[in-house]
C-alpha cells in the first residue's frame, strides 16, 4: 500500500507543477492548488481506510514523509489565499505594516513550537512513533488552536504540525518578497474620480491649507492615522486643483510664527461656533 500512496503523492506533484506555471495570478494559483490538494488528501484517506500499514515504519513514513506532499501546499496556498483577500489597498505603509503584523505572528508560533521545530530541523527520530502513528494522538495536547477536531484514521499527534513548520517557512518567503506598491488600476480609478466629483477650487492660503494637512495627519483622521503627509497633501491638492507648493518649507515658517501658530484651524473653530449658535436663534 505504501508505493500506491507515494504514487498518489507524486501524481500530486507534478499536477501542482503545472498549476504553478500556468498561473500567473496568486489568488488563482490558491485556490486551484487547495482544489488539488483536497483532493489528493481526500484519495489518500479513502486508501489508508481500504488497507492498513503493515508495520509501524511504514506509518511513521506515510504521516512525516508522504502526506506532508499534499498537506504542506494546502497549509501554505490556505494562508496565501486568506492573506491577499485581506491586503490593504491603501499606502504603501499601510500594506508594510499588515504585512509586518503577519510575520510578527509567525515568528511567534515558531517560538511557542521551539521544540519541536529543533526535533524536525536536526533531523531526530526517537519520539517518531508517538509523534507520527495514530496510536498516540490522543496522549499528546492539540498544540493549534485551528485544529479543534483530528480524524483518528488520519492525523497523528504532529503531522499537522509538521505541516504548518513547512508551510509557514515558506510564506515567510511569500510575505518578506511580497510587494507593496499600490494597485494601479485602484490609483487610477480615484484619479479619475477625484477629477469628475471635485469642482471645488482652494481659495484660501497655502499656509491654510498645509495647516488642514498637518491637522489631519496629527490627528490620524485618515486611513486609521497611517496616511502619510505627503499622501495627505497630494490628494487634496488633487481635489481642490491647488498647488501647494513647498508645504514642507511652509510648516517650518508656521512653526515659528509670532502670533498663533494654528490662524486657519482657529478661525475654523470660531467660524463653526458662531455659525452654531446663530443657528440656535
Amino acid at each position: 500500500m505504501i508505493v500506491r500512496l507515494k504514487e498518489i503523492s507524486n501524481e500530486f506533484s507534478s499536477q501542482l507543477d503545472d498549476i504553478e506555471a500556468g498561473n500567473h495570478k496568486i489568488k488563482d494559483c490558491a485556490n486551484s492548488s487547495i482544489i488539488l490538494c483536497r483532493r489528493t488528501l481526500h484519495r489518500l484517506k479513502s486508501l489508508l481506510l481500504q488497507k492498513d500499514f503493515k508495520s509501524v515504519d511504514n506509518e511513521i513514513d506515510f504521516f512525516r514523509n508522504i502526506k506532508q506532499i499534499s498537506a504542506t501546499p494546502l497549509i501554505y496556498y490556505s494562508e496565501v489565499r486568506s492573506f491577499e483577500l485581506q491586503f490593504p489597498m491603501a499606502n504603501t505603509h499601510t500594506q508594510r505594516k499588515y504585512i509586518n503584523k503577519k510575520l510578527t505572528k509567525l515568528n511567534r508560533f515558531f517560538n511557542l513550537n521551539i521544540d519541536f521545530v529543533q526535533y524536525i530541523e536536526n533531523g531526530h527520530t526517537h519520539f517518531d512513533q508517538q509523534y507520527f502513528t495514530r496510536t498516540f494522538l490522543d496522549s499528546y495536547h492539540i498544540i493549534s488552536s485551528k485544529f479543534y477536531f483530528q480524524d483518528p484514521d488520519f492525523t497523528t499527534a504532529r503531522d499537522m504540525l509538521l505541516g504548518k513548520i513547512k508551510a509557514y517557512r515558506k510564506f515567510i518567503e511569500y510575505l518578506q518578497n511580497r510587494p507593496t506598491e499600490k494597485r494601479q488600476d485602484y490609483s487610477t480609478n480615484q484619479s479619475k474620480a477625484f477629477d469628475s466629483i471635485s469642482n471645488l477650487k482652494w481659495t484660501s492660503s497655502k499656509a491654510a491649507l498645509t495647516e488642514l494637512v498637518y491637522a489631519l495627519y496629527v490627528n490620524g483622521a485618515l486611513n486609521n492615522g497611517n496616511a502619510e503627509i505627503k499622501e495627505i497633501a497630494m490628494a487634496l491638492q488633487k481635489v481642490f486643483h491647488f498647488d501647494m507648493g513647498d508645504f514642507y518649507k511652509i510648516y517650518a515658517e508656521i512653526k515659528f510664527r509670532k502670533n498663533s501658530r494654528t490662524k486657519f484651524m482657529d478661525t475654523l473653530s470660531t467660524g463653526l461656533i458662531s455659525f452654531m449658535d446663530e443657528s440656535e436663534n
